[in-house]
């Protein structure tokens, strides 16, 4: 998106909320003009935050050259004042292996620097998550009952299904994208052999938490406990994972208490994609209503809002209404606004699928309906200001975007 589209873009947001002038000067032709930080213009009504990678952290790029790594770091400095980790906190980067010696906490201790050099608030993510978990989590020598013989194997050119499926059959009837490892890069792990026992993998979930939001006590203010753990289809409220297979449905239970353990003061959140959908967002109100029965101390809903150029305001300020009921603060923890054709049926956040969401090219327009879209989530945002408290993009701009090729971000590849 050109400058002069996301000037446009901002000003509509910024008309909505009647606040000061877009422009920090009136400079003599409109490309020159300077466009106040996304956090200034809100702070009056949230934190703007980013996701960010390590390669902003550490200075040092991987696909990028050393001056845009700088130009990236600047903006972030610039434009944001809360920062999460993309990866650098999900199980697998953090903890790969096993046992006291088993952490890895160089990255996530830079970013806990960063974000202390530049005065800005830092969210946990992720603790508990079906996906980015490394194998050595569930193994063990117990067998779930019935499971000695293992159903024949699917073929080998048998198309896995996206959602769904039978967790403790062949490791090939993992849904695509939902096997621990992370991605569906890693080998799947197969539940009909053996694996931990209830016992210890609730003990593996406990030391993790305790290790990791232990260490970030008083420096991580806010903590994705659990991640994604809704079904996307079907009548069960939670999807078939090792968690909740093994362990049970009370595992979602189980971390909040051990992450409230670790770190009393810090407000624990449940994170989730496709929120914008009714069917789903019915099943995160029946789920957070159980827990708030069972006095489990969850005390935030983190919204992914993983958009299209379709997504209307009356779209999001409905699901914002609705979730308002439960009571609690509403985070937007991974927002971003698909422009790709292959990206504008769904809310979904699943990796193996970014290729066939960003597939077609643009859409028509896509500027102006990208412009039209962010200032319409934002009318929302705004509109629900008293109980959304952080609205964090993922990533600062389109060249470190998980969707790249749909140009979801505010700020393009050049950082404009």
């Amino acid at each position: 998106m050109n400058t002069l589209s996301k000037q446009f873009l901002l000003a509509i947001a910024i008309a909505v909320v009647s606040m000061p002038p877009l422009f920090a000067d009136e400079p003599a032709s409109p490309e020159s003009k300077e466009i106040v930080a996304l956090h200034v213009v809100f702070k009056d009504h949230f934190l703007v935050g980013t996701a960010v990678n390590r390669a902003i952290t550490s200075g040092r790029g991987f696909r990028r050259s050393a001056e845009e790594v700088q130009a990236d770091i600047e903006l972030v400095k610039k434009q944001f004042n809360q920062i999460v980790a993309e990866n650098e906190m999900k199980w697998q980067p953090i903890h790969p292996r096993p046992g006291a010696d088993g952490y890895d906490f160089e990255a996530a201790d830079a970013l806990i620097e960063f974000a202390a050099s530049n005065n800005m608030r830092v969210a946990g993510h992720t603790l508990v998550w079906h996906s980015q978990t490394p194998n050595w989590v569930f193994e063990g020598t117990h067998l779930l009952p019935g499971a000695g013989e293992k159903p024949p194997a699917a073929p080998a050119n048998a198309e896995s299904p996206n959602v769904g499926g039978v967790v403790n059959g062949p490791k090939n009837s993992w849904p695509r994208g939902f096997a621990p490892g992370g991605n569906g890069r890693f080998r799947p792990f197969d539940l009909n052999g053996p694996h931990a026992s209830r016992e210890e993998l609730l003990e593996r979930m406990r030391e993790h938490s305790h290790s990791v939001v232990g260490r970030y006590k008083g420096k991580i203010k806010v903590w994705d406990v659990v991640n994604e753990a809704i079904a996307d289809s079907g009548d069960e409220v939670l999807r078939k994972s090792p968690w909740s297979v093994i362990i049970g449905p009370d595992f979602v239970a189980k971390a909040f208490q051990y992450a409230h353990e670790a770190d009393p003061d810090a407000v624990l959140r449940y994170n989730d994609y496709g929120l914008e959908k009714p069917e789903k967002r019915r099943k995160l109100i029946a789920l957070i209503q159980e827990l708030q029965e069972q006095k489990v101390p969850v005390m935030a809903i983190g919204s992914q809002a993983h958009c299209n150029v379709s997504t209307s305001f009356e779209t999001m300020d409905e699901a914002w209404t609705e979730m308002e009921t439960l009571g609690l603060p509403i985070h937007i923890t991974e927002l971003d606004v698909n422009s790709a054709v292959g990206g504008q049926r769904g809310f979904g956040a699943d990796v193996n699928a970014d290729a066939q969401t960003t597939e077609g090219g643009l859409v028509a327009e896509a500027e102006k309906r990208l412009a039209d879209a962010y200032a319409g989530l934002f009318r929302a945002f705004v509109k629900h200001r008293d109980a959304i408290e952080i609205v964090t993009f993922l990533g600062p701009n389109d060249a470190l975007s998980w969707r790249s090729r749909g140009r979801p971000l505010l700020f393009d590849g050049s950082n404009k």
